[in-house]
């Protein structure tokens, strides 16, 4: 039996078979990058055959599945997963996280690079204008679930979810202008710097303090379901914390890349 949207978070229903709204807006970022890197490969001087685009797709989409799961489980989830491990699997239940699927992309593109031979941050400068846009997909898709809504507000646009008490900030939303956002400074700013060896890696740098920073003040928006962490006397979600390294890492990206000149 077919079933057309039995459920908010499931599209599609084929008997036992679910396709969910949360996987379909992956599938789309994936599709538009597949799209878009002919197009941005020739900013950093970067060719790739079919054969290496494929590769490259899959070390993707591998490194966002088990990194954005293994760190929810490992940031978000608590106890529930060391009393229930085979629920670790069940990614379709939901529970995917932004910083763990960046550590998995970040290690997956780096065994893609040194196996064929692709200077690593020029790949890097490349992807993050897609990575930007899956991300905003993403957060479509929770929009679309009714998840990571916002604290409680009477602003004009604020929004009703179902079973959630009062009006709503629609966190979600902010996270996609944000994200969307980042895709098109970074997209100016690789342009800009296009066959320039002397600024590769900086596109990388925009995106990683852009992504912190505008994370970072989203959150205060956002409904925490966790209890804050108490880092030097202030009191911070857990993705205000996991936001921090981020935002190091990216400034040290810059200054490596001013010290050092052109980079691998």
């Amino acid at each position: 039996m077919i079933q057309f949207l039995p459920s908010r978070s499931v599209a599609l229903a084929l008997g036992q078979f679910e396709i969910h709204w949360y996987g379909i807006m992956y599938m789309i970022g994936f599709l538009i990058g597949l799209w878009l890197l002919p197009k941005l490969l020739q900013y950093r001087k970067l060719t790739l055959s079919e054969r290496q685009k494929e590769s490259l797709f899959l070390c993707v989409f591998l490194g966002v599945l088990f990194g954005g799961r293994i760190g929810y489980v490992f940031f978000y989830g608590g106890t529930f997963y060391l009393e229930h491990p085979a629920e670790i699997f069940a990614v379709w239940h939901g529970g995917m996280s932004s910083h763990g699927g960046f550590l998995g992309v970040f290690f997956a593109l780096l065994y893609f690079a040194k196996k064929n031979h692709i200077k690593f941050f020029a790949l890097l400068d490349v992807l993050v204008v897609p990575i930007a846009i899956g991300l905003a997909l993403g957060r479509l898709g929770n929009l679309i679930n009714a998840e990571l809504y916002g604290t409680v507000t009477n602003l004009p646009w604020a929004v009703s979810f179902p079973n959630v008490e009062g009006l709503r900030h629609p966190t979600q939303v902010y996270a996609m202008l944000k994200d969307v956002f980042i895709a098109a400074v970074c997209f100016l700013h690789l342009r800009s710097s296009k066959g320039s060896t002397k600024r590769v890696g900086e596109t990388t740098s925009v995106f990683l303090v852009l992504y912190s920073l505008l994370r970072f003040i989203v959150e205060f928006f956002r409904d925490q379901q966790q209890e804050p962490i108490a880092m030097l006397g202030i009191l911070l979600s857990r993705g205000q914390l996991l936001t921090i390294p981020l935002f190091i890492l990216g400034v040290l990206f810059y200054v490596r890349r001013h010290r050092a000149g052109v980079w691998g």
